[in-house]
């Protein structure tokens, strides 16, 4: 897929970025050994971030009724989020439809890899190739009496496209290692350096505490030294929304 269009709605405004990398609390890791691993990394930047355009809070009292929620905002503008479901639910409505390439969903989540105190984000996937419907973007909260903080620029909303029915493609099978030796080769090879480099970072003299982390996975190459496939991602660079 080449192409991603957001049509905003007449009278309103969307801040749309490629989502980075960077998380607070990865941050504050020792080191920011947080950031040494890959996977965290690229899910981190694997799609566009839905900005915050006014700050606000919410807080919820523990019922089930759509007053139950309440909302607190300084600007003059209407709030971002409101109750539309009750249930806790805080509801962020998306003022624009987004256009896929035919066959590919919208997966729309919340910021990756960025949990928020008191409230969690919610899960939707939309078929957006076709829909000619905006979508919400919903937030359940954990816990009553806790007031939670949206601050101007922060994302609410994570998107990326996913290709329709590739899952049910899939065929999901369990095997013992044993019938990839290849595979099992390798795995032996990780798993014995691992434990001898975990051993010698005790030592400040040891190599394994100089280069302080092993980094196989991130240079994209195989325990035994091989190189890996030729398309290993290490960063990913998304264009933004012009």
């Amino acid at each position: 897929m080449k192409e991603l269009t957001a049509y905003v709605l007449e009278g309103h405004e969307v801040r749309i970025r490629p989502a980075p990398l960077e998380r607070r609390w990865m941050d504050r890791t020792n080191q920011r050994f947080a950031y040494r691993c890959l996977p965290l990394n690229i899910a981190n930047t694997h799609g566009w971030e839905i900005l915050c355009s006014t700050a606000f809070s919410a807080i919820w009292d523990g019922r089930y009724a759509l007053d139950a929620v309440r909302i607190k905002t300084r600007s003059d503008k209407p709030p971002l989020a409101v109750s539309h479901f009750g249930e806790g639910v805080l509801t962020f409505h998306v003022p624009c439809i987004f256009k896929t390439e035919p066959g590919f969903d919208l997966y729309v989540t919340g910021p990756i890899n960025n949990p928020k105190d008191g409230i969690a984000p919610l899960t939707g996937i939309v078929e957006a190739d076709w829909s000619p419907y905006t979508f919400t973007m919903n937030w359940i909260f954990t816990r009553p009496a806790h007031r939670v903080h949206f601050a101007a620029d922060e994302p609410f909303c994570h998107i990326f496209p996913v290709k329709r029915g590739a899952l049910e493609t899939v065929t999901p099978t369990l095997r013992p290692l044993a019938e990839a030796p290849e595979i099992e080769r390798e795995y032996r090879l990780w798993s014995e350096s691992r434990y001898n480099f975990n051993r010698d970072l005790a030592n400040p003299e040891s190599s394994a505490a100089q280069a302080r982390w092993q980094k196989s996975y991130f240079r994209g190459e195989l325990p035994s030294g091989e190189s890996g496939p030729g398309d290993h991602r290490s960063r990913l660079r998304l264009r933004p929304f012009k």
